[in-house]
């Protein structure tokens, strides 16, 4: 009963046995192989247009880089008050950005709220040296709280982006699992909404290392190649990159990967919501399911085998927990089983 995050999970054994394939025989190395060249044409093809793409090792990583290929001498970047970016990533945005600042928008349930996101950017009147400028956007798609951001509100969001002419970012550690619930297309859930670079996960669905920052507009990334090999991101045999992702990609699997995931998650929230203990914190939407059960359901549920994260309360839900209560983060993956799913849901009856 593993439900601590989607990246405990190993690899899918198509993309191991993939990995395994790609170790014979020799290819040019640092992405000019013919796989790394198939697999970027491969990503066009995907987006329905000509895009940039980079191979990295982590999304932090891509997040960071992505920063830092747009980055403005005394720049800010908005994001999520709960973002990963600007929770999770030790300063690497700031550090490889050499200085540039992220800025916590808040809003309900993971999402940045355009309102405040206005008044954010306002902040930063144009020429006021002391308070530096404004640089990008970034949100999270699936949120860091499982949720998800509908076309409507992306647009909306990125409508703002533009009106400051500040480029929108996607973190898409969860890429695959926002689509696979929302039922888009790449293109469409990105750049026909106004998304400019994209943070492509594909670690935490079933590959073994494989991360991909996306460029929409291949100009905006001419200074990405000598900024990914100064971050010590360009892989030497990156053709084991390449080669996950063809097979991750290779007749929708990893869709398919993403929607077991989502699925799990639901046959999990689900039992919870019928459950004697514990409640549901708000309605997953893709594959992270949040619960507020009392501290010893919590101990039980951990000494009897599963596997979890404690996780704070978001800052737009202060009075969600009560003194007694904790909230659990329970996470499903491409590797999750329905009988792991009933066995958490019977052990918490």
């Amino acid at each position: 009963m593993n439900f601590a995050s989607d990246n405990w999970a190993g690899a899918h054994p198509a993309i191991a046995q993939h990995l395994l394939a790609a170790g014979a025989g020799f290819a040019a190395p640092y992405g000019a192989s013919e796989l790394d060249r198939n697999i970027e044409r491969r990503f066009c093809e995907l987006f329905e247009r000509e895009v940039a793409v980079f191979f990295v090792g982590t999304g932090t990583a891509a997040n960071a880089l992505a920063l830092a290929a747009i980055n403005r001498p005394g720049g800010v970047s908005f994001c999520h008050r709960e973002a990963h970016m600007l929770e999770d990533e030790c300063g690497a945005p700031e550090f490889f950005t050499h200085g540039a600042r992220l800025a916590p928008v808040d809003g309900d349930l993971g999402k940045i709220d355009p309102t405040k996101l206005a008044a954010e950017i306002g902040r930063f009147p144009p020429g006021f040296i002391h308070a530096g400028q404004p640089m990008a956007v970034s949100i999270t798609q699936a949120t860091e709280i499982g949720t998800l951001y509908r076309p409507d509100e992306i647009a909306a969001i990125a409508a703002i982006a533009r009106q400051h002419r500040l480029p929108l970012h996607m973190d898409g550690a969860r890429f695959a699992n926002a689509l696979a619930a929302l039922q888009l297309t790449p293109a469409q859930m990105t750049w026909q909404l106004g998304v400019d670079i994209v943070s492509f996960g594909a670690t935490k669905n079933g590959c073994w290392c494989a991360e991909a920052l996306v460029f929409m507009d291949p100009d905006t990334a001419k200074d990405l190649p000598f900024i990914r090999k100064r971050a010590a991101q360009l892989f030497s045999k990156s053709r084991f990159i390449a080669a996950q992702f063809e097979a991750y990609l290779h007749d929708g699997l990893w869709l398919e990967l993403a929607s077991h995931a989502n699925a799990m998650a639901a046959r999990l929230q689900q039992g919870i919501v019928t459950c004697r203990r514990g409640r549901l914190a708000w309605p997953a939407e893709a594959n992270e399911v949040f619960a507020a059960l009392e501290r010893s359901d919590a101990d039980r549920l951990r000494a009897a085998g599963a596997v979890f994260y404690p996780w704070n309360p978001p800052h737009a839900n202060p009075g969600l927990l009560a003194e007694n209560e904790v909230l659990l983060r329970l996470v499903a993956s491409f590797a999750t089983t329905a009988d792991e799913v009933d066995r958490f849901v019977e052990l918490l009856q």
